[in-house]
């Protein structure tokens, strides 16, 4: 009887130990969308945010009841090693009225003798402020293709979020950066 007890006992402990392997498996899957999905909701780690027209229009508002006040933007665009683009803001600074759109272009350049397709990653320094960071449009939602020796302009469209007016910690903020990093884009046959 205590055999069958034993045997029992080691079977259940098998059981559970596969069952907490798996949600441990399925917990790692789901971490890296789940961290992105909590930096986009938070602006943690200087992740902007994605708006839309009607909430450009609210902000816009906002921003008129708070004043005229200004922020500087700074642009900056870098390549990684493994793409041969040429990629840099068209103008480096530009002073935004908070709360009204703007749009900054970026050019790039593919300067290899083959199609290549890119992806951008982005930041916003500091970090604080990404909460604040607004993206309408932005070549950074998708991926770009460009063909040997093209030069194309890409714009983003974009607003600071009036709140940032009453966040203590945006207190002192006269600047912020928005850095692109353009990547070359996955083989989606890898």
């Amino acid at each position: 009887m205590s055999t069958l007890s034993l045997s029992d006992g080691k079977h259940r402990t098998a059981i559970l130990a596969f069952f907490a392997a798996a949600a441990m498996l399925g917990v790692g899957f789901a971490a890296v969308p789940l961290y992105r999905m909590f930096c986009q909701v938070t602006g943690f780690a200087g992740t902007t945010q994605r708006a839309t027209e009607s909430d450009a229009a609210i902000a816009e508002r906002l921003g008129k009841s708070a004043g005229a006040k200004t922020i500087s933007i700074r642009f900056d665009g870098t390549v990684a090693p493994d793409l041969p683009w040429a990629f840099k803001p068209e103008h480096v600074t530009d002073t935004v009225t908070i709360g009204q759109r703007d749009m900054a272009i970026y050019i790039a350049k593919n300067n290899s003798d083959q199609p290549i397709t890119g992806t951008a990653t982005f930041n916003v320094e500091p970090e604080q402020a990404g909460a604040y960071f607004n993206k309408i449009q932005c070549f950074c939602f998708t991926e770009q293709k460009l063909e040997p020796g093209q030069e194309v302009r890409m714009p983003v469209l974009y607003f600071v979020d009036p709140r940032a007016l009453e966040d203590p910690d945006m207190e002192g903020v006269e600047q912020i950066t928005l850095s692109y990093t353009f990547h070359k884009a996955l083989d989606p046959a890898q």
